[in-house]
């Protein structure tokens, strides 16, 4: 059980207000933790099977990908309303929202697709096709490249939002769950969960630069499971979540060696940060919690409880 020792400490010291958002898959629902009180202040209905979620730039709009449902929904954060559904392909799970805040990339697992959407028009613009069973979605800083991952492929599929087509593709470690562009967008970074590792390419090669590995004292390696990640300021160093290991790993970014440990939750999925990123937020989908980081400390300081099978995670800051 984790302890709240170091809870005082981090409520004395400032924080940004702001709220953390959590999609909860077996509830079809959405709970809102406040960063200050560490608390769960708000509960909205979502459709069936929520999992992705992410806001827009100015954060009046957030999308939550209701699996089940086959739609991304368009959610008011000020209220929970839901505005409207917006076109997806069947079983959206994961996507990323374009730079130019106006196109989402979508990952439709059972159609091994990605679906482009304009959420002003609310028209599908392009559907591309990936490898069997795509999930994690990516786009680069500079908006030129989005990236699918596909879990039975193995493959991360590279792609010009320019043309929206293929122009490469990359094999991975088994089942690659998230992607992500980091340092500026010179690296592109992809988790594999079955394979236990995170593969690191270069951006403008599409080469392998590093492979990172894990292992947990006292756990099976069959159980540790890369999933979700987030990168700390400056990208100095990543939060992989382990899965059904129940850790998350601290990984330097620069050397790719892994660090530290962190115990939270049962099978941890994702993970958003708060606004100064001295707070990171776990979803834990078998205990149904959420678990709070120091991230100076790197120790756990507080697990909240929220719906059934939490899953995804993103920061709004107060408003």
């Amino acid at each position: 059980m984790i302890r709240t020792v170091a809870l005082a400490t981090l409520l004395a010291t400032p924080a940004y207000a702001g709220e953390i958002w959590v999609t909860n898959e077996k509830d079809d629902t959405v709970s809102v933790i406040s960063t200050e009180t560490l608390e769960v202040i708000k509960t909205y209905e979502t459709g069936e099977r929520p999992r992705g979620i992410t806001f827009s730039k100015d954060y009046s709009r957030v999308y939550i990908c209701a699996s089940d449902s086959d739609a991304v929904q368009v959610m008011d954060p000020a209220t929970g309303k839901i505005l409207h559904d917006l076109p997806s392909g069947e079983d959206p799970e994961q996507f990323v929202l374009h730079p130019n805040d106006r196109h989402l990339y979508i990952a439709n697992e059972d159609d091994a697709i990605t679906t482009v959407v304009d959420t002003e028009t609310r028209k599908v613009i392009a559907q591309i096709d990936v490898g069997v069973e795509p999930e994690g979605m990516a786009v680069s800083p500079d908006g030129k490249v989005a990236i699918t991952t596909s879990e039975t492929t193995n493959m991360a599929h590279w792609i010009d939002t320019e043309t929206q087509k293929l122009f490469a593709n990359t094999l991975v470690d088994s089942r690659p769950r998230h992607a992500e562009f980091v340092k500026g967008g010179s690296e592109m970074w992809v988790s594999s969960e079955i394979g236990g590792t995170v593969t690191v390419f270069d951006r403008d090669t599409q080469a392998e630069k590093g492979k990172i590995s894990f292992e947990v004292q006292g756990v099976h390696p069959d159980r540790v499971q890369p999933v979700g990640f987030e990168f700390t300021a400056g990208d100095t160093h990543a939060f992989v979540a382990l899965g059904p290991s129940n850790h998350v790993a601290v990984v330097n970014a620069d050397t790719y060696e892994v660090e530290d440990y962190i115990l939270v939750g049962r099978r941890v999925w994702h993970m958003a940060f708060n606004e100064d990123r001295s707070q990171l937020f776990t979803t834990n989908g078998v205990s149904g919690d959420v678990t709070v980081i120091d991230v100076a400390s790197r120790k756990p300081v507080k697990t909240i409880k929220v719906g059934r099978f939490p899953w995804g995670a993103a920061y709004r800051p107060a408003s």
